[in-house]
């Protein structure tokens, strides 16, 4: 069965960190561009970042930019997404999602372009 499976999320402090985890089952992600995606109540879901099937691109939102790293660890079949110094305003239901085209571009990822979603994960930004 092909899925993806988000963990990682929880509720932190503003300041704080968390280390978001997409793995993959039933495939392998190598051959596709990861992005990932947040939504927070009432509004549309975002793209927030993305990293190309060759790793040799990322991309961050204006809104996380030094403060998220997007990685890939092939061997685990897992893309990661690290988050620090968190503000309440990053409080959302994050996705990651696979784009078989394998781009990352300037642009950002489209909702469009990505086809295998996971389940999603709360994160929760909360004195």
């Amino acid at each position: 069965q092909v899925q993806l499976v988000e963990s990682g999320g929880g509720l932190v402090q503003p300041g704080g960190s968390l280390r978001l985890s997409c793995a993959a089952s039933g495939f392998t992600l190598d051959y596709y561009a990861i992005g990932w995606f947040r939504q927070a109540p009432g509004k549309e879901r975002e793209g927030v970042s993305c990293i190309s099937s060759s790793d040799s691109s990322t991309y961050y939102a204006d809104s996380v930019k030094g403060r998220f790293t997007v990685s890939r660890d092939k061997a685990k079949n897992t893309v990661y997404l690290q988050m620090n110094s968190l503000k309440p305003e990053d409080t959302a239901v994050y996705y990651c999602a696979t784009d078989p085209e394998g781009l990352c571009t300037g642009y950002g990822p489209d909702v469009r372009d990505y086809h295998t979603w996971g389940q999603g994960t709360q994160v929760t930004v909360s004195s």
